[in-house]
């Protein structure tokens, strides 16, 4: 797929995907979302891929769907998502839950840090809330929106805001649609760091090396798995699942890699098996 709307890069095992409309603040559109789904397939498909980062181009994350997209709906009579058929299906396929936008990101085998860096609204909080992980730089704006527009909270984030940072903290934002900082965020619980711009590259790919490096391949696809899978069955269920992926990991090479490394207090060498 040639790209427009977006930069795809890999660097160190790291798939990094960047929103790249930057005279419209990264504003979402479906050319966007599109490639974005394109680029997250890349990503999970390469095995020499181990994590991705999602951000935006200079100093804004996603502001949300784009003003010219939003004046079409109108004209239009209703929502038109502006997307081509066939559209990729990263993360599809795992569970009939996760087939769905965004949702699909609980299919995917390997961890998604969010690196906030400028403004994140509507759709662009939307997507930074289906990582995994979110850093962003001190003063980021951020807002649901949808309120303002008359529009319903979207693509899940009722179901999603309330599991992150529980229920009365999700009521306010989603029900008054106001902006809050960054600051805030982390506060709420809805982000991990705050890290100054100057060093949010830089500490984002060392959080995610380090974390690679130090976890087996195997160990972070499962946990991700069951971390999703567990929020749609009972506690018993994750129980006896854990039980299971144990007795068979513990049989795999990197099992045996894990432990001889802890004994010889030395560095593992994954062999992803």
């Amino acid at each position: 797929m040639e790209l427009k709307a977006l930069l795809y890069e890999v660097e160190d095992n790291i798939a990094t995907i960047t929103l790249n409309r930057p005279k419209r603040m990264n504003a979402w559109t479906g050319r966007m979302h599109s490639e974005y789904r394109w680029a997250l397939l890349q990503a999970e498909q390469d095995d020499d891929i181990r994590a991705i980062i999602v951000t935006g181009s200079e100093h804004s994350f996603c502001v949300g769907a784009d003003a010219r997209a939003l004046q079409g709906h109108v004209e239009k009579g209703g929502y038109d998502p502006g997307t081509p058929d066939p559209l990729a299906k990263p993360g599809f396929g795992v569970r009939p839950e996760f087939d769905a936008n965004f949702s699909y990101h609980f299919g995917l085998t390997k961890p998604v840090v969010a690196m906030i860096n400028g403004p994140a609204a509507g759709v662009g909080l939307v997507l930074a809330c289906y990582a995994d992980i979110r850093f962003a730089i001190p003063g980021v704006k951020l807002t649901t929106a949808h309120g303002k527009l008359n529009l319903p909270a979207e693509f899940g984030l009722s179901w999603l805001l309330p599991r992150l940072i529980g229920l009365t903290r999700a009521n306010d934002l989603l029900l008054s649609s106001r902006k809050f900082t960054s600051e805030e965020a982390l506060q709420l619980g809805l982000i991990n760091r705050l890290i100054e711009p100057h060093l949010l590259i830089s500490e984002t790919r060392t959080y995610l090396l380090d974390m690679i490096h130090e976890n087996s391949p195997g160990s972070l696809k499962m946990t991700k798995r069951q971390i999703y899978h567990d929020q749609h069955r009972a506690a018993a269920a994750a129980v006896i699942e854990s039980e299971k992926l144990l007795n068979e990991m513990m049989q795999m090479t990197d099992y045996r890699e894990g432990v001889a490394a802890f004994l010889e207090k030395r560095k593992p060498r994954w062999l992803g098996e």
